[in-house]
């Protein structure tokens, strides 16, 4: 309420859509991506797209109260401020801000919504940013029933624990509207990239993409992808080796068509449905 304020809206759900809408239109963004709290869930509701039991307030208030939630837009100074989940989620997860604003302006746009799950802000606050932790286990029944519920929204969405690789995999092979990609954060790690390379391509073949930039600085994008290549390639080698010895031969075609799905072109392809 106070970003939709500070920048001349109302409060109303109509305006909270014109608001994104607006930005769109100044940004022109390929998709939304949101890094979820560590406790974000969205409750079961026995409506196909609505959630049960809502009310008409469409963002958490509680929120607003914490200081610096919109301080870009409001003014404040935020130099001391630092990301933690004692506070509460924006974004309320049993309103309407998301069938009635975020989900509308996604379908209406087609945008895809980028979901980064399973991260704990501030585990030890004394290393500021750099004190950040992740959650063992993601609800990913989330993710499933935001597929569900939303079918002509594409999800794309990244797990930081790798506890949750496998079933990710097994969502993505049963939602037509869901990518998987790359390996986040406490995941880009050579020993991690490489098993859930391997689960993936086992259980997705090559449809999803196998590592993203996400950097902060363009040092860590030079590091990632150098090792990210190199451990990927290994992967495909073995898979490679399995064909040859059942029989099929792979061309260098038939190749170059795998790595270049792995890299982008699924993710191209998936835009397109």
């Amino acid at each position: 309420e106070n970003a939709l304020r500070a920048s001349g809206y109302s409060t109303s759900l109509e305006d909270a859509r014109k608001y994104l809408h607006d930005w769109c239109d100044t940004m022109k963004p390929e998709y939304l991506m949101a890094s979820t709290p560590h406790d974000f869930s969205l409750p079961p509701s026995e409506g196909g797209g609505t959630l049960s039991g809502v009310t008409k307030k469409g963002v958490n208030e509680s929120s607003l109260q914490s200081p610096f939630a919109f301080a870009d837009l409001t003014g404040n100074d935020c130099n001391d401020c630092e990301a933690t989940d004692n506070l509460p989620s924006i974004i309320n997860e049993t309103s309407d801000f998301l069938t009635e604003v975020l989900m509308p302006v996604c379908e209406e746009r087609d945008l895809p919504l980028a979901l980064k799950i399973g991260a704990h802000r501030s585990v030890n606050p004394a290393l500021l940013s750099a004190g950040d932790g992740l959650v063992a286990f993601a609800d990913t029944n989330s993710l499933a029933r935001l597929c569900g519920r939303f079918p002509k929204v594409r999800f794309l969405a990244t797990f930081l624990s790798r506890n949750n690789q496998q079933e990710a995999c097994v969502l993505a092979s049963k939602f037509r509207n869901l990518h998987i990609y790359g390996c986040w954060w406490f995941c880009n790690n050579p020993s991690i990239i490489k098993e859930i390379t391997q689960m993936r391509v086992e259980m997705l073949g090559t449809a999803f993409t196998a590592q993203h930039s996400d950097a902060r600085v363009v040092d860590q994008l030079i590091y990632k992808w150098s090792h990210s290549r190199a451990v990927i390639a290994k992967v495909l080698l073995t898979e490679y080796e399995k064909a040859i010895a059942s029989g099929w031969r792979p061309t260098r075609k038939e190749i170059r068509r795998d790595v270049g799905r792995l890299f982008g072109g699924s993710f191209s392809e998936f835009m397109t449905k």
